[in-house]
Formats: C-alpha cells, sequence, structure tokens
C-alpha cells in the first residue's frame, strides 16, 4: 500500500514493523496467561492456598520488576533487533520450562535442603523457577518496542502504534482462554505450556527477516523515512539517535520529575492489569464455581472489550492535538477521562448477583480503562526524552510497575485467605476491586502536580 506524498509516492512498511510488535505483545501475553488459567485446577492438585498461588505470581511480578529496570539498559546497549530477539528466545525457554516444574521443583527443593535453608514444596518450588525464567525474558518486550516505535514512527502517531501493538496483549488474553483449558483438557495441563511457549520461536524468524532501523532499513521509500524523521527537530536531544550514542545514566534519569511521573503512573496502575490478568479465572471459580472451559466463554468476552480500549485510547489523543494541543497535553487531557472508566468496578460485587455477567462486563469497561491508559503513559516517555534514553525510562517505570503488581498480589492472597477462612470470600474481592477503580485518578493527579505541563528533557 502506497500513499501519495507531494510528487513522492511513501510506502507503509513502518505499520509492518508495527504488526510484528502486535504479535510479539500477542505472544508475551499468551505465555503469561498459561498459569492463570489452569491455577483452579493446579491449586487442587497440589493443594496450593491462594497466599501460595499468590507467591508463584509475585516471583513473576518481582522479577519481570527488576528485569525491567536492565531490560531498558539492555535494549539500549544491543539494539533493538538484538535485544527483541534475545528476549523472547528467553521468555520462550521460561514458558517451556514450566510443563517441567515437577522434575525442576525437586531438584530445587533437595538443594536447599542439603544447604540447610529448608525444604520449599516441589511445585511450589518448580513454578517459581519457571515464573522467574519467563519473567526475566518478558521484561524485554516493552521497553523493546516502544524503543522501535519511537524509531519508526513520528511524534504524532506514535500513541496510535503502541495503542495498536499494546492490543496485542487484550488478542493474547483473549486466545489463552480460549485454547489453553481445551488443550489441557485434551492432553494435559503440560501440553499448554510447550504449544503457547513454542509460539515465539515462530515469531523470532519474522523479526529477524524483517527488521532494522530505519537508517540501515532497505525496504522504507525515502519519502517514508523523511516522514519519519519530520518531527526530528523537536527532540529534546537531535545527537542521540544512533545505536552507538553515548547512554544516559539512571542517576541522572532518576532526576527529572518527568521519570517520576511515569514511575508513579506506572507503580499504581499496572498492578490492576496483573491482578485482573492472574486472578479473574480464581475469582470466578470462586464466586461462581466456574472451572475448566466454564471460564473461556467469559474471560473471551472480557477481554475481547479491552481491544476497544487499546485502540480508542491511542487514537484519542490525537483529538486533543488536532484541537492544538502539544502532544503531551493533548495526552494528559485524554488520561484524565480515560481514569474515570474504572470507577465502575466499583459496582462489580454490588451488582453481582447470582449472573456473572454483569461484574465481566464492569470489570471488561475497567480492564479496557487499563489499556487506554497503558497506551498513552508509555508514549508520555518518547513525548519528553530523547530516543536514546526512552528505553532506560520505560524500564525503570517498568520495574515500578512490576513492584506495584507484587504488592496488590501478596496483598490479594492475604486478604482472600483471611475473608475466605471466614466464609466471606466476596468481601475480600470488594476490597482489591475498589482499589482497582481509584488508582487510575490518584496516578493521574500525582503525574500532573510533577509535570503540570509539556517540559522535553534537555541533555
Amino acid at each position: 500500500m502506497l500513499q501519495q506524498t507531494g510528487t513522492a509516492k511513501m510506502s507503509n512498511y513502518r505499520w509492518t514493523i508495527c504488526a510484528l510488535l502486535f504479535f510479539a505483545t500477542t505472544v508475551n501475553y499468551l505465555d503469561r496467561q498459561v498459569l492463570s488459567l489452569l491455577a483452579p485446577d493446579l491449586s487442587k492438585e497440589f493443594g496450593w492456598s491462594n497466599s501460595d498461588y499468590a507467591n508463584i505470581t509475585a516471583v513473576f511480578q518481582f522479577v519481570y520488576a527488576i528485569s525491567m529496570l536492565f531490560a531498558g539498559r539492555i535494549i539500549d546497549k544491543l539494539g533493538t533487533k538484538a535485544g527483541f530477539s534475545w528476549a523472547i528466545i528467553i521468555w520462550s525457554i521460561g514458558a517451556i520450562l514450566h510443563a517441567y516444574a515437577i522434575s525442576i521443583g525437586t531438584v530445587t527443593s533437595n538443594l536447599l535442603t542439603i544447604i540447610g535453608i529448608g525444604a520449599v514444596p516441589v511445585s511450589i518450588a518448580g513454578f517459581m523457577i519457571a515464573r522467574a525464567v519467563l519473567a526475566f525474558g518478558e521484561a524485554g518486550n516493552f521497553p523493546a518496542a516502544i524503543k522501535a516505535t519511537a524509531e519508526y514512527f513520528p511524534k504524532k502517531e506514535r500513541s496510535l502504534a503502541t495503542g495498536i501493538f499494546n492490543s496485542g496483549s487484550n488478542i493474547g488474553a483473549i486466545l489463552a482462554p480460549l485454547t489453553v483449558p481445551w488443550m489441557a483438557s485434551k492432553w494435559g495441563w503440560e501440553s499448554a505450556f510447550i504449544i503457547i511457549g513454542a509460539i515465539g520461536f515462530i515469531w523470532l524468524l519474522f523479526w529477524r527477516f524483517y527488521y532494522q532501523i530505519p537508517q540501515k532499513q532497505k525496504r522504507l521509500s525515502a519519502a517514508e523515512k523523511e516522514y519519519i524523521e519530520s518531527d526530528k527537530e523537536d527532540e529534546p536531544v537531535v545527537a542521540i539517535v544512533t545505536e552507538d550514542a553515548p547512554k544516559v545514566s539512571w542517576y541522572k534519569l532518576l532526576g527529572y520529575k518527568q521519570t517520576w511521573s511515569f514511575i508513579v503512573g506506572k507503580l499504581l496502575t499496572d498492578g490492576v492489569w496483573w491482578f485482573f490478568l492472574f486472578w479473574l479465572p480464581k475469582y470466578l471459580e470462586a464466586q461462581y464455581g466456574m472451572v475448566k472451559t466454564d471460564i473461556m466463554l467469559p474471560l473471551a468476552v472480557l477481554y475481547s472489550m479491552t481491544m476497544f480500549g487499546s485502540i480508542g485510547g491511542g487514537w484519542f489523543p490525537m483529538y486533543f492535538i488536532k484541537k492544538g494541543y502539544n502532544p503531551y497535553d493533548g495526552r494528559m487531557k485524554a488520561m484524565l477521562l480515560i481514569a474515570l472508566f474504572p470507577l465502575v468496578v466499583l459496582l462489580a460485587q454490588p451488582l453481582g448477583g447470582d449472573s456473572y455477567w454483569i461484574p465481566v462486563i464492569l470489570i471488561g469497561i475497567g480492564a479496557s480503562a487499563h489499556q487506554a491508559w497503558s497506551a498513552n503513559i508509555f508514549t508520555t516517555v518518547s513525548d519528553m526524552f530523547p530516543k536514546k534514553a526512552i528505553a532506560s525510562v520505560v524500564g525503570i517505570g517498568g520495574m515500578a510497575g512490576g513492584l506495584g503488581g507484587v504488592a496488590i498480589s501478596k496483598i490479594g492472597g492475604s486478604v482472600f485467605d483471611h475473608y475466605e477462612k471466614l466464609g466471606h470470600v466476596q468481601t475480600g474481592y470488594t476490597i482489591m476491586f475498589a482499589f482497582c477503580a481509584i488508582a487510575y485518578l490518584l496516578a493521574w493527579v500525582i503525574m500532573k502536580s510533577l509535570v503540570p505541563k509539556y517540559a522535553p528533557i534537555k541533555l
């Protein structure tokens, strides 16, 4: 497909790159969601409490958080092509390792006993190690994807491109409940981890063949390359645009309020998405007695709703930008309106009753709003930071988001165990849903306080 730009024809190869990022994010979320879909059955098979399951998910989130800090740095050092390649190799191996969690756990538990640390239940130890490897690899996805978007898209298109590739997380979340329970019931739970994990290696072949930085990309027309660089003069630091440019230290980046704005936004809101992703299957089991293939349709419907949030959220700021707002101010105005939608999650429990569809729809609206928020909060980084610092800042914020996920998972597990003993499991979910509802407004207020107006970094 070609666009006419003046007298020259412009290719649209940048959207091929966006498609690759979309499919990588789809695979990313397929791999991470397999465990949550099998959690009700695995909990019964291995005798896990809510706190045990929370500990397993917290390992993923903690390793993901720490790895995000270094992933951005590694992506900046290796470059987008090589960095993304290594990320998907590692996380695909980690996904497959879940199938061998019992063997891994047996070895690990015996070693811990020998060195005197004390035995860890075999199943818990094995899944923790597999989750750690998965998390280490998956941490590279968003820093690499945001960096690739900054390389291939002018600022006015970045939120849309981010929204499109980020919607891959929704597709992954939709496909997982439609396939994983069926595979587990047909061939055993191990098969789901192996089959889903192997998909990443297929994507890797396409990435290695099609991706190259724009300066070296022969498939780009001269007109499209010029279009991609059309706002280059507006970049905060025009010198920092090549793979071998000097890096910016974490210490220096942490000295900017713009960095802390992103950190706070991720810390308070990422955990909400983690909570929905990891705990909704257990919620449907605890509240409505739904297990195995019963959860396929409601979860598929819920995550289908998030597609609208991801793509619509990417488009929404363009409405304000076309009205004359600069990209950052237009994005923040859009994010304020987006932050209002999760408030409907407050009604999930009061209106739920005997029908699971009402909470599913209300939580779906909240999850959709998260994806709209996510498409925009990522892009605030490329609005204000030079290209060579983007992956590092995204990594710092991703670490904060991961730590927020650890907190909400651990707190959730303890709250659910407490109220389950009292026979009021619904109360536990009411408490957790309340935080999920207000987190975005709280984050927006703090972000706006830290960076009231557009303030690009001048290094």
